[in-house]
């Protein structure tokens, strides 16, 4: 009865998952989840109650994957040195639109003029995390600097 009872289970599950394809290219598969980022003019800034100014240029984003969810990690160059307390700050208390989450590059000038030196060395990085339940609700993620935004589709 046991064996009758497996061997149906297993021929069942043979037959249901042989017309879905691969498991790699299916949408459960986590690492199918967000492709390649993309740069896109920033939209106009709204206004709003937080004194830091917005990143000047975003140069990466990419979104990485934990075991409860994504981290989802910017990249950006300032002016000059000394750029400082970067954060990644959600819109709509991080509530996704239509599908849409997106993040403000949030960050504190200098207090004092200094020197611009090179690229590399005024990079800043921030991050945020989303769980996987608030996941299923994103479609895409956008991170707005001052000129431009990046944004990552799943």
């Amino acid at each position: 009865m046991i064996r009758t009872a497996t061997a149906l289970s297993l021929g069942l599950l043979i037959a249901t998952t042989a017309g879905c394809g691969r498991l790699a290219d299916s949408r459960i598969n986590p690492f199918n989840w967000f492709g390649a980022s993309r740069s896109a003019p920033a939209p106009a800034a709204p206004v709003d109650a937080d004194a830091r100014l917005l990143m000047p240029q975003v140069t990466r984003l990419a979104v990485e994957k934990m075991p409860t969810g994504v981290i989802v990690r910017a990249t950006g160059v300032p002016p000059t040195q000394g750029w400082w307390k970067a954060e990644l700050v959600p819109d709509d208390f991080g509530i996704p639109k239509d599908g849409v989450l997106t993040y403000r590059f949030r960050i504190w000038n200098p207090p004092a003029p200094t020197d611009a030196s090179t690229v590399r060395s005024r990079e800043i990085t921030a991050a945020a995390y989303i769980s996987t339940p608030k996941l299923a609700e994103i479609s895409k993620i956008v991170v707005v600097g001052e000129t431009n935004q990046m944004e990552t589709r799943r």
